[in-house]
């Protein structure tokens, strides 16, 4: 192996796999956490955040950083339509669901970012308990924490701890979670939890971005499925000359496709968010806590008709633009034919110029043996006079006897020379 070379992208892709680690989280703890929307100034942001808290400097293009200082932890993650900060904070306050995560980011540097907020998070895990005392916790304290009317809750991971959020912005601007680990439940399947929690409401949060592109995209099909209809009964009724139904036509397919190449992306990237969404869910394996309904379930009634409208979109974007596509066919192919029955025509006329002219070629060949043989008459003529003179014939009978073998030898002549070139 010493002797072999390594692909030049072996380890990066090998430390790509480990790149993004699960925290390790011990219960009772707090957690804060922001998704904000990329800019060129992200890695800049996290390097005056690691030095204004007094952390190792992070390294430029390594996209994580990971950070634990006496009262708190730091992790920081780029994505590619993203950035992620989390904090976490040991220990449970009195006050459910504190600033006490929220304030380890210096209001200094706050005001510095320029980037928005795609979803903001305050995570509240307890101290560990029994399956029984975690239930009457939720009947007694989560009334004033979450809203019961959205407020969806299961037990995970082979029942190991109770998860809980109504998925709705506080006061604040947060959206609340619930965690109740129950039993012994080790920091790093405490840590996967949070992590798995954390990614449902970011990558929801960054699908849901789709749907207003959606909309638009609804409102403008409107108008050009109603344009393409007019255009397409316009062919069909023979309405106005081909050049104007293609330009027409084509005018409209440019509008398709630009819709299609300014929101493919979009439409793209919402679809993957969205199985991001219920993967994560799935890993969690919920099970019914209570009668309540399950984290699956809201999504399913909540989430869900968003990537479904979403959906529809893109497929009546591209169903328009494949009928585009056949109309601008249909009326290519009506082109087509009456540029055939054209060229029929005109090669019907040239056909008929050829005989013509074939025929007037033919009068000038029979004109043109005449001419050569009367002059060929004349030269002999000239030529035999004198030897006809001493045997007493007269000039005119000489020339009447050379007449008829002159022209069938010019006859004759003529047609060798036109086979050969017609051989040829």
């Amino acid at each position: 192996m010493q002797s072999l070379q390594s692909h030049p992208l072996r380890d990066s892709l090998s430390n790509e796999l480990h790149a993004r680690p699960f925290p390790m989280v011990d219960a009772p703890c707090q957690v804060a956490y922001m998704a904000l929307t990329t800019s060129d100034s992200a890695e800049t942001d996290i390097q005056a955040l690691a030095h204004m808290m007094g952390g190792t400097e992070y390294v430029i293009g390594s996209g994580h950083y990971y950070e634990r200082f006496e009262k708190f932890a730091l992790k920081w993650e780029r994505h590619s339509e993203f950035v992620t900060y989390t904090v976490f904070v040991d220990g449970e306050e009195d006050t459910p669901f504190s600033d006490i995560a929220v304030d380890c980011f210096p209001a200094k540097w706050m005001d510095t970012l320029r980037c928005k907020i795609l979803t903001a998070i305050k995570l509240r895990m307890v101290s560990p308990a029994s399956k029984k005392q975690a239930e009457q916790d939720v009947l007694t304290n989560f009334h004033t924490a979450f809203q019961s009317e959205s407020l969806a809750i299961s037990y995970v991971l082979d029942a190991n701890a109770v998860v809980a959020s109504d998925f709705k912005m506080d006061e604040e601007g947060f959206v609340r979670f619930g965690v109740l680990p129950i039993g012994q439940v080790g920091r790093n399947r405490l840590g996967r939890i949070v992590q798995r929690l954390l990614e449902i409401e970011t990558y929801r949060a960054v699908s849901m971005l789709t749907l207003p592109i959606a909309k638009k995209v609804f409102s403008r099909l409107s108008n050009l499925e109603r344009d393409l209809a007019s255009e397409v009964q316009s062919i069909s009724g023979r309405e106005g000359t081909h050049r104007e139904r293609l330009t027409a036509l084509m005018s409209i397919a440019a509008e398709i496709e630009y819709l299609n190449a300014e929101n493919a992306f979009r439409f793209g990237a919402g679809e993957a968010y969205a199985a991001l969404v219920d993967q994560r869910i799935l890993v969690l394996r919920e099970e019914r806590f209570l009668g309540r309904q399950t984290f699956s379930e809201f999504m399913m009634r909540r989430f869900s008709p968003t990537v479904r409208t979403c959906q529809a979109a893109q497929k009546r974007l591209q169903s328009i633009s494949d009928r585009a596509a056949r109309a601008a066919d249909m009326l290519g192919t009506r082109v087509n034919v009456r540029a055939a029955e054209q060229n029929r025509a005109l090669l019907e006329k040239m056909d008929a110029r050829a005989e013509l002219q074939l025929r007037l070629q033919e009068t000038v060949e029979g004109l043109s043996v005449v001419a050569i043989s009367y002059y060929g008459v004349s030269l002999l003529t000239y030529l035999l006079v004198p030897f006809a003179k001493t045997q007493g014939w007269d000039k005119t009978y000489v020339s009447a006897a050379m007449v008829l073998p002159v022209c069938f030898a010019v006859m004759f002549m003529v047609r060798r020379i036109k086979a050969k070139v017609t051989k040829h």
